[in-house]
């Protein structure tokens, strides 16, 4: 039999509404059938395997000469009624049961037509054997079938039908809300809500359509709150419609009655789940009247065959899961058969022993800890939920302490906390092991996600509770977190519980609590400029820490980096960085890879790239403004205040480091305040406030002194130099700023300081010594890849007065000698001309620190190349001083000036 080509779509049903979406699924199956005669779409109700059908179909059209033909199946109640409904829609005469389907292949034969079975899941027994049939003659017709679950006859390509992505799932909803509302158009308000809406639906077309269907009653946000009971709400379908696609209810309820009662209380049982789960747990849960322990397998798999539910294979295991909309109707089924409190409280246990199982996989390895924990969270969360209300608490209290160390390592630390004090209350008066437990639970989560104020204390009374206890483990534990708590506003006392807790870690085989010991005193060492001493201390703990907590090892990273940056190796920093990033991005912590990413922008702007630091601080930028509580990011607003300075936004410079310079713990300032208090300062001159500025360095000077911190002191030196009246004043403390960098070995920094202690000393005085300084600052930046920020451009308006006061020769030697200085050598040179101020005119007094050196040197007997060598100059502003000198004390040969130099004690300020 074959169909005339004139009418190549002659059954395909008529569609009301527009197609959304899909193009890759079309694709994908339309890639099928030229491969496949046999293909299925499978997927729960009302995941659109219709409509996808059916376009697949229609872009097939023209390749079938015999046409396209659509069977529709869902009226049809009696197997044996498959075949007359296919030959029906072909217009093919049967010959009479049994010959039937044998004389409906006969005449299938050499048809070249796309056969389209739709809604096959009740009849899957027929079709199955009629698709059987015709794949076995050999036949020509293509068959694409729809169905719940698979046909599973050889030859059968499955295609699961996927939940609309998130666009076409809200271009679905517009789509049709428009069908009732033609002016509906989304606004921020109502597209946040779709959006919630699509994602609360699982992207179920049915369930979206049902959805829209209440705009002409409802706002969008008031059908989002309508979904906590989305069974009573979306039970309007279009006039026309198949009864089972009315209501959602309906639509499941139709897959749900093909269940057998086996399939149907595993069903209802896995509910319980809150996300994905494993096979273990299926086979817990699932068990139990009806269900013998050995139909629970069988079970699973004929409910993932009738997509009920999902199964997703990843890395060698497969996971199982409930769409949301589905898991509320078994939810509701479970309720029915009275099993709610029985399941949950299974539930509960299987969670419980499978979280304190684990631990020990966390004394071990907490990556794959938490490669173990993380695909249970929703579970555990719920489980948690249930334990913590239940009579007997003692079950939930110990599923919390055990689940510390997560909340502690991801973004969700404020729900670990709100879990952990609810679990200490519900036994206030407690001291047993699990009290103590979850008492440094609650210290370990405040450590990342909310310290201030509240971390020193949790951890003490943790502490004194594993003290009475004798648990060395957890007193090493609760030892190193009271540490960190002291660490914010002490140093001295956080170095000294260190080392107690290094003491009760070694005693007791603890390996983190030891190395995050040592890591601390690494960073304390860091923060008080001690390099090399900070090195040899982070040395030690990294290989601990990176098998241990790779967090904290990435923490210390980026300290690290920051040191080495501060010391002028531009290179390490950069690398150390990286690595630092690199070992947090795949934690997913946000204190720990915000950390890292804060101090690679750091790097990047302060070596040239502004733009390009800001751009990448910008994912952790927007979290704050887009959060009612702000995530723990220490040191990133600090961050931006040093790139919004560099690039001359003082006012954006204030606000930013405004955010850190009032940090408190238990009302005292931090390390974070002594770190930003300098930098507010210096924005707030560059902003024209100087008032408010003096206020601030006051606070600046005793919190870095408080913390003996070197950086923040030289900052504070610098701040209080630009606020000072007198040029001698200012420059008397830009010295000592100079000196503080030199001393701790900044050299990062020293070019900046080089650069100020020049303009300041030109302004008094201008001499080849500035000139001298501002080149030796103008290469030193260039070999350390630290460019000027826009803090420092008045070395380039300085070094413009000094070329035309000095003349362009002059000057150009000056600059060259400058050049060739390493920082230390100019450091010097800076250090000689220290106590600059205006001096007499004529006269011993009247001589610049450097003349005075060449005077003592010309009556040492040095001769002029010998004088250059010393005093790294060449041999022409060797002669220039010389000129000077004999002009300012009206002499005129070497021999009078000896002769001067040996009477005359005065020695220039």
């Amino acid at each position: 039999m074959r169909r005339r080509p004139e009418t190549p779509v002659p059954s395909l049903p008529i569609q009301l509404t527009s197609f959304i979406g899909r193009s890759a699924d079309v694709a994908a199956v339309t890639s099928l059938l030229d491969e496949a005669r046999l293909v299925t779409l499978t997927g729960p109700g009302g995941a659109g395997k219709t409509r996808l059908a059916d376009q697949v179909a229609r872009a097939r059209a023209d390749t079938f000469p015999d046409g396209v033909w659509w069977v529709e199946l869902s009226e049809i109640t009696n197997e044996a009624d498959v075949v007359e409904a296919l030959a029906t829609t072909l217009g093919i005469a049967l010959a009479p049961a049994p010959d039937a389907l044998r004389s409906l292949t006969t005449q299938l034969a050499g048809l070249q037509a796309l056969v389209c079975l739709d809604n096959a899941e009740h009849l899957v027994d027929s079709v199955a054997t009629l698709t059987d049939a015709v794949l076995r003659t050999g036949l020509t017709p293509k068959l694409l079938v729809t169905s719940r679950e698979p046909l599973g006859v050889p030859g059968e390509i499955v295609w699961r039908v996927p939940p609309l992505d998130d666009e076409d799932a809200v271009r679905l909803f517009v789509e049709r809300a428009r069908a009732i509302r033609p002016s509906f158009a989304l606004d921020p308000p109502s597209e946040a809500a779709v959006r919630s809406i699509a994602v609360h639906l699982d992207g179920i077309p049915l369930a979206l359509e049902l959805a829209a269907g209440w705009l002409s009653t409802l706002s969008p946000q008031q059908i989002l709150a309508g979904l906590d009971d989305r069974f009573r709400l979306l039970v309007r379908g279009p006039r026309g419609a198949q009864r089972r696609q009315q209501t959602l209810a309906g639509s499941i309820g139709w897959s749900h009655a093909l269940l057998d009662p086996i399939d149907r209380a595993v069903f209802r049982r896995l509910a319980v789940f809150g996300g994905t789960f494993g096979l273990d747990a299926a086979l817990t849960m699932g068990a139990g009247d009806p269900v013998p322990a050995g139909e629970v397998l069988a079970a699973l798999g004929r409910l993932v065959d009738k997509s009920l539910v999902m199964a997703d294979a990843h890395g060698g295991t497969t996971r199982y899961r409930l769409l949301e909309t589905i898991r509320g109707y078994a939810a509701a089924r479970l309720t029915e058969a009275q099993e709610s409190v029985a399941i949950r409280d299974r539930h509960l246990a299987w969670c419980l022993a499978f979280a304190e199982n684990a631990e020990a996989e966390l004394e071990r390895d907490l990556d794959t800890w938490r490669a173990l924990i993380e695909p249970e969270h929703a579970n555990l969360r719920a489980a948690l939920e249930w334990g913590l209300q239940a009579s007997d608490p003692e079950p939930g209290r110990r599923l919390a302490a055990s689940l510390a160390w997560t909340w502690h390592l991801d973004r969700r630390g404020r729900e670990g906390l709100a879990a952990l004090r609810a679990a200490v209350a519900r036994a206030p008066d407690d001291r047993s092991v699990t009290q103590a437990r979850l008492l440094t639970g609650i210290a370990l989560v405040t450590d990342s996600a909310d310290p201030l104020d509240r971390e020193y204390d949790a951890a003490d009374r943790a502490l004194a509770l594993a003290t009475e206890l004798d648990d060395e483990g957890l007193r090493a534990l609760c030892l190193a977190l009271k540490a960190v708590g002291a660490f914010y506003t002490d140093f001295d006392e956080a170095w000294t519980l260190c080392d107690a807790a290094i003491v009760a870690a070694e005693a007791s085989d603890h390996g983190f609590a030891r190395a995050g010991a040592r890591a601390l005193q690494a960073i304390i060492l860091q923060l008080r400029d001690q390099h090399e001493a900070a090195a040899k201390a982070a040395e030690e703990a990294l290989p601990v820490l990176l098998r241990r907590h790779r967090g904290v090892a990435a923490t210390l990273l980026a300290f690290r980096a920051e040191g080495l940056l501060a010391v002028g190796d531009v290179p390490g920093a950069r690398a150390t960085a990286q690595e630092a990033t690199r070992i947090a991005a795949p934690l997913g912590d946000y204190l720990r890879v915000g950390a890292a990413r804060s101090t690679t922008a750091l790097i990047q702007g302060l070596t040239g790239d502004l733009d390009g630091a800001i751009a990448l601080l910008e994912p952790d930028l927007q979290l704050i403004d887009d959060t009612a509580e702000a995530p723990w990011a220490p040191g990133l607003a600090r961050t931006m205040g040093i790139l919004c300075l560099h690039r001359g936004d003082a006012a954006a410079a204030v606000t930013w480091f405004a955010r850190e310079a009032h940090s408190t713990d238990r009302t005292t300032r931090t390390w974070l305040a002594a770190r930003s208090l300098p930098g507010l300062a210096s924005a707030l001159i560059a902003s024209g406030t100087p008032t408010e500025a003096a206020a601030i360095l006051d606070a600046a000077r005793t919190t870095a002194h408080h913390f003996a911190m070197p950086s923040p002191t030289a900052e504070t030196l610098d701040a209080q130099a630009a606020l000072a009246g007198d040029a001698g004043k200012a420059l008397e403390l830009y010295q000592r700023a100079l000196a503080e960098r030199a001393e701790y070995g900044l050299w990062g920094s020293v070019p900046g300081s080089l650069e100020w202690v020049a303009v300041t000393g030109a302004r008094i005085r201008p001499s080849v010594e500035q000139v001298r300084l501002l080149g030796a600052a103008d290469a030193a930046r260039l070999s350390l890849e630290l460019p000027r920020g826009a803090q420092h451009n008045a070395a380039i308006e300085v070094r413009e007065v000094l070329e035309a006061g000095l003349g362009a020769d002059e000057f150009a030697d000056a600059w060259v000698e400058g050049q060739r200085m390493t920082l230390g050598e100019a450091v010097a040179l800076a250090r000689r001309s220290r106590g600059q101020r205006v001096r007499p005119s004529t006269g011993w007094a009247s001589l610049t620190p450097t003349e005075h050196q060449v005077a003592v040197l010309v009556a040492e007997g040095l001769t002029n190349p010998q004088i250059g060598a010393r005093l790294f100059m060449s041999l022409g502003t060797v002669k220039t001083h010389l000129a000077h000198i004999f002009t300012k004390l009206s002499i005129s040969n070497r021999t009078e000036l000896a002769t001067l130099a040996a009477n005359s004690p005065t020695k220039p300020a």
